[in-house]
Order: C-alpha cells, then structure tokens, then sequence
C-alpha cells in the first residue's frame, strides 16, 4: 500500500435507511408538517420561478424529487447557475451556485416565517437576491409567507417517508411515461397543489379552460391546460394516506363510465378524475404493476374515446412491451 493509501479519507458510509418502497403514512398524522412543507416548497419554488424563463405549462415552476428530496435543478442567476435542494435526509435545504458557494438551513420544526427569512439569507450568502410574491397559491388560508407563525411543525420522519412515496411513484410515473414519444411533461412535483405528476398530450388545441382555481389566476390554469391531455399524479393529502389520481382534459363524453384496473380505483363526480388510494397500491402484490395499470387504463380510456392517434403518439421499446 502506498503512503497516499494509507492516508487518504474516504467519507464515513452513513448507515443503510429502511427500504420499505411504498411506507405507510396516515394523511392525519403529519397535516400540520405537510401544510408547513407545503408553504416551505412554495417559497423557493416561487424563487425558481422568478429567476427562469417562462416556459409552455408552467413548466419552468416544479420541484423534482432527487437521490436526497426534492430540488429546483439547476436555475439562472446572472451568469452563474445554482439549485436548490430539499435534503429529506440530513433535513437540510442547501442553496450552491456555480461560482463554488453553498449555504445552508436546518429543516427543523420552525415557521413558515423564520424559515423564508432564513431561506432568503441563505440564497443571499451565495449571491441570489430573491424577491418574491409572498402571498401562498392553492390554499384557503392566503397569510403571507413573512407572516405565518401559524405553521411551524417539522417531522423529520414524516418527511422521509413522505419522499420515499414520492420515490415509488416517481419510477412508476417515469414507466409510463416511456413509450410515448409525443409532447410529454417531465415528472413534476407542483408546490402549488403540492403533487406530483406526469402528463402527456394528444398534439391537439383544447378549449379554453373555464374552472374557478383556488386563489391562483384563471390564466395559470388556461395555460396548463392548453392542450389535450391525459395526467398520471400522487396527491399526499387525500384520503386515509394519500392517492393517485388521473384526469383528462377536456375529459371525453364516457371517460367516467370506463373500466380502469386495479380494483379499488373509482371515478369521483366532485374532483372530476378516477382516484386510486395509496394503501390499495401499498398492499398489492406487486404496488408498481398496480399503480402502472391504474395509469395505463385511464391514459388508455381517454386517448381511445377522444381518437388520440397512439400510432403516432406511442413506440414499443425492445423489451418492454407496453399499452
């Protein structure tokens, strides 16, 4: 062994964290950290936002789950590039920027508050000078992020499980999303509805959309749904823990009636989407085929009923035969 050998240092190797691919987390027992989370990802998300080029569907806006959480990618600030990360592991949200420097908070129980102060100066040691709109999107309650003592739970292990959901039903996302090779979405998470989702279109136009969004502008919603289109999501706060969702818009005369795999998905009247609940997937056989068909029916029930060209739209690859 060579003296470099024998002196070199690798990091320590962190002890292995549990497996568990689809883990149990009650909706109940961990609002008061969601709805906390929910505001903490709008604030840098909206950061993201502000400093990106506007892009078709809002797409310049999502967070994407990573190896450690969720991050911005990799965003402008003058001439450099930083991103952002959601450490759900170390619960830590760490800020870099291309020209070397890094900054960091501590994900621990705080307030929507402190935490955009300190957010702010932790994007300011590292060079971004952020200035957002503080005024939540998506939720009743509309009090300003610089403002919100009320919201100040942190459950670290809550979170964790949380993103290994997030992890599950990102793969089966990116499966499905694989034999098409039309226009399709990258698998995003929206800070605004606090969800996931990937989303595919037709190549189509559709009508102008026309619904009452909650306290975000209808030009938002009439941008991201400007084209025919079928969703494949996770929504962490509906149902016992949680549920998958899939919609088409505009929504083809029969899509409600169709027969969609597995059992235990229904079509609810009031959301407008076929819903799937997380537990139904987690205690399959085999939780991935499960929420695979579950996305495979509903994308196949709608692009059949509204003449979708699937020729077109969809390849095979060797190997993996699909739809």
């Amino acid at each position: 062994m060579s003296e470099s050998d024998s002196t070199a240092t690798d990091s320590p190797v962190p002890p292995p964290v549990a497996s568990d691919a689809w883990p149990t987390l009650r909706a109940d027992a961990w609002a008061d950290t969601r709805d906390t989370l929910h505001m903490w990802t709008q604030i840098i998300g909206k950061v993201r936002m502000e400093q990106s080029p506007m892009l078709n569907h809002w797409w310049q806006v999502p967070l994407y789950v990573t190896a450690r959480g969720l991050s911005t990618s990799a965003f402008a600030n003058g001439s450099h590039l930083v991103d952002v990360e959601f450490d759900f592991v170390d619960h830590e949200l760490r800020a870099r920027s291309t020209d070397g420097r890094a900054s960091s908070v501590s994900l621990a129980p705080k307030s929507v508050a402190q935490f955009y102060d300190e957010a702010l100066a932790a994007l300011a040691r590292i060079g971004l000078d952020a200035h957002i709109s503080t005024v939540p999107n998506e939720v009743e309650n509309q009090v300003p992020y610089p403002q919100d003592e009320h919201h100040a739970s942190y459950d670290a292990g809550a979170v964790e499980t949380f993103w290994r959901q997030l992890v599950g039903a990102h793969q089966v996302m990116s499966e499905f999303r694989s034999p098409f090779i039309g226009k399709a979405s990258p698998v995003n998470f929206f800070w605004g509805g606090f969800d996931m989702v990937v989303t595919v279109f037709s190549g189509r136009p559709a009508p102008t959309w026309t619904g009452t969004p909650l306290n975000v502008p209808a030009s938002v919603m009439a941008e991201a749904e400007s084209h025919q289109n079928s969703n494949a999501g996770f929504w962490p706060g509906g149902g016992e823990e949680g549920q998958f969702y899939a919609y088409s818009y505009p929504e083809p005369p029969g899509y409600a009636d169709q027969p969609v795999e597995p059992a235990g998905a229904h079509y609810d009247h009031s959301a407008g989407e076929f819903l799937l609940p997380y537990a139904a997937v987690r205690d399959a056989p085999d939780p991935a085929a499960a929420l695979l068909s579950f996305y495979d029916s509903t994308y196949r029930a709608a692009a059949d009923l509204a003449d979708w060209d699937r020729q077109a739209l969809e390849t095979t690859w060797p190997g993996e035969p699909r739809l």
